[in-house]
């Protein structure tokens, strides 16, 4: 038994996880938890991993079934990031033909107005809650418009989408009354994408729901069935639709709090992008994304018995690939601890790897660019108004609660 005993998902090390990561990398690199999943901390091993087809979801075999981390809901689809080939290739290609480089670099000017409208609000307002008033609504905004839902209708779908968000940790995490809540928010999202996919095929729009709509209608020709080919489902549409709502905003809201606080806590970081906005906001969500990422963890799990480093994982067991602890890696990441908006290079893995590399990495990074930049250029301080800003209670998916500051011009 290793001399580190850790539970990932344990409340004391939400705060800050780095120093345990740090013990496991150097004692038990590839260590089995109490609850039974197999963590992987080292950078090498976490990228092979993510490569390796002896791992995956088990859908196919129904392992997923047999899964402690959460077993699928009862009638609804899958999202094609649980899915193995072919059936994540095929949905993942089709989705790609609606969610492309076009459609979001036509967000810039959106997100551009976004940005400089939500600081109007908050710098030389007094003490603000960036969380609620600028890292949530910007990409909430962003990413309803993307997919052409209603201005009208988002404070509802908010509060699916947390509680979705707020429930990707293992189920044995939570309360019978939690997942159900989380249950219904997934079925209430699917009556609702059901029912806006009705209006947009009445009256087509200018917006990603009304693309995938026409994937789902009119097919990229060959068998439905085919690997790369055919057509979406009814209920496959109405996943990717709320996998794109929930994934699309909820990540990029805890990158721009997440590297607010790590500006303010490293302020010679931030006079460096105060110097020059425009030429170091691009490495410096980069660095945002490897020093203290949103997506702490990734699983797979053992399609085959395997062995890694020596350990038998059996087939069906899960393993985390805890991205968290493989972006401090100081075999890639020299000095790891410290924050360097310029550092080069910087192969992170904040959005996965091989097959299930980020859809939507691109947009995320685009608003991290816009909104990082502007911050630099519109405020001359930032002053933290706590001591120390709370942390969500989930793991997976790491974010600040709130984060109360003042912002000055």
């Amino acid at each position: 038994m290793p001399a580190v005993d850790f539970d990932p998902f344990a409340p004391e090390h939400r705060p800050n996880p780095y120093p345990l990561y740090r013990r496991l990398r150097e004692e038990a690199p590839v260590y089995q938890s109490p609850r039974g999943p197999w963590l992987l901390t080292r950078y090498a091993d976490c990228v092979a991993l993510m490569r390796d087809d002896r791992f995956g979801h088990g859908t196919r075999q129904r392992l997923l079934d047999k899964s402690k981390w959460r077993k699928p809901a009862e009638g609804r689809a899958l999202p094609f990031i649980l899915l193995d080939p072919p059936e994540h290739t095929r949905q993942r290609v089709l989705a790609s033909r609606a969610f492309t480089p076009r459609a979001v670099h036509r967000q810039i000017p959106l997100i551009e107005k976004l940005v400089d409208e939500m600081l109007d609000a908050v710098i030389d307002a007094g003490e603000v809650d960036l969380v609620e008033a600028f890292a949530y609504p910007l990409p909430a905004t962003v990413i309803s418009g993307l997919l052409g839902v209603p201005a009208a209708d988002r404070e509802l779908v908010r509060g699916w989408s947390s509680l979705i968000a707020r429930g990707v940790d293992p189920d044995y995490q939570y309360s019978a009354d939690q997942k159900r809540e989380r249950d219904e928010a997934l079925a209430s999202f699917d009556a609702y994408f059901a029912e806006l996919a009705a209006e947009k095929r009445r009256n087509p729009a200018d917006d990603l729901l009304t693309a995938l709509i026409a994937v789902r209608d009119e097919g990229a020709g060959g068998d439905e069935g085919g690997e790369g080919e055919g057509r979406l489902s009814e209920p496959e549409l109405l996943s990717i639709c709320t996998m794109i709502y929930v994934a699309g905003h909820e990540t990029t809201t805890d990158l721009l709090a997440n590297g607010t606080l790590a500006l303010l806590k490293n302020p010679e970081e931030f006079r460096r992008l105060r110097a020059d906005p425009a030429g170091l906001a691009e490495s410096a969500v980069e660095e945002f994304l490897r020093y203290d990422p949103p997506t702490q963890l990734t699983r797979r799990t053992a399609l085959e018995d395997a062995k890694l480093d020596g350990h038998l994982i059996s087939r069906g067991e899960q393993v985390i690939i805890v991205r968290g602890a493989a972006n401090r890696d100081p075999s890639v990441f020299p000095d790891p601890d410290r924050l360097d908006l310029g550092r080069t290079p910087n192969k992170h893995i904040a959005f996965d790897g091989g097959i299930h590399f980020c859809l939507g990495a691109a947009l995320a990074r685009l608003e991290g660019r816009i909104a990082f930049a502007a911050l630099a250029n519109r405020t001359s301080d930032i002053e933290l108004a706590t001591d120390e800003p709370a942390y969500r209670s989930n793991v997976t998916i790491r974010g600040l609660s709130a984060l109360p500051v003042r912002l000055r011009s």
